[in-house]
């Protein structure tokens, strides 16, 4: 402690109070040489609190994060079954069924005794479904078919069995569409399958050659004809007409 007996034998005051100075600069340096200070003591238990807390809080916040997506998979996968216990593809095309069923039959007695229209659509879509065993593309088309032929204006009669329960809803589901058809889509496709035989023979069928029928096309007069009962037998004979230079047909009565 030189400085200290200095600062006692010095008659100078300037330099006793620079001893004094510097003695008590030491004096605060000290406790810092020696050991940790109370007030850096208590800033380590805070940051040591703190990381403690952070740590916990994201530990809290992790487990937060796992339980929300927990929740929102759950929901999810929840989301894709019906209360009814069908998947979501299942229970539109069901419902597509229903609605078809419900659309109103003209000329419909009221004491007529018809089926519940949300049971038959339940049979009919477990049915298909059965069939193909999944919810593809086969599967969507075949209720798409019979959806758009019960709900038919034109074709009401089709409706009306189903629900009296004359066309079983286990057949309906497998029907093909020309069976479901109405009356007169069927007279109608009868009608263009018979023209399209006769004229499927009337190719392999040598005609008469006639130079008095000129070609439309070509205007030509090289030409065959042959005439075929195409209707009832009161009705004048069809006569089909082939163009043997450019291969144009037509026909007349």
């Amino acid at each position: 402690m030189a400085v200290n007996n200095l600062r006692k034998q010095s008659d100078q005051e300037e330099i006793i109070n620079l001893a004094k100075v510097l003695i008590k600069g030491w004096k605060k340096l000290l406790p810092q040489q020696g050991g940790s200070t109370p007030s850096t003591n208590k800033s380590k238990e805070k940051t040591s609190n703190g990381d403690s807390g952070n740590s916990s809080d994201q530990g809290r916040g992790e487990g937060d994060s796992s339980k929300t997506i927990n929740r929102q998979s759950s929901a999810s996968s929840s989301s894709s079954f019906s209360s009814s216990g069908l998947d979501v593809v299942r229970e539109r095309c069901k419902q597509m069924l229903v609605n078809a069923l419900k659309v109103a039959i003209p000329d419909l007695d009221d004491g007529e005794e018809l089926q519940d229209p949300e049971e038959l659509a339940g049979i009919i879509e477990d049915c298909i479904y059965t069939e193909f065993g999944n919810s593809d593309l086969r599967y969507k088309n075949r209720v798409r078919s019979r959806v758009s032929n019960l709900q038919d204006s034109k074709n009401p009669d089709l409706r009306r069995m189903v629900l009296r329960g004359t066309i079983p809803a286990e057949k309906i589901a497998s029907m093909a569409a020309e069976e479901m058809a109405s009356e007169a889509m069927k007279q109608m496709r009868q009608k263009f399958t018979k023209e399209a035989i006769n004229d499927h023979q009337l190719a392999h069928t040598e005609g008469t050659r006639s130079a008095l029928l000129t070609c439309g096309k070509c205007r030509k007069k090289n030409c065959t004809y042959n005439q075929m009962q195409t209707r009832s037998a009161d009705e004048p004979m069809t006569t089909f007409v082939f163009c043997n230079d450019c291969g144009h047909r037509w026909k007349f009565c």
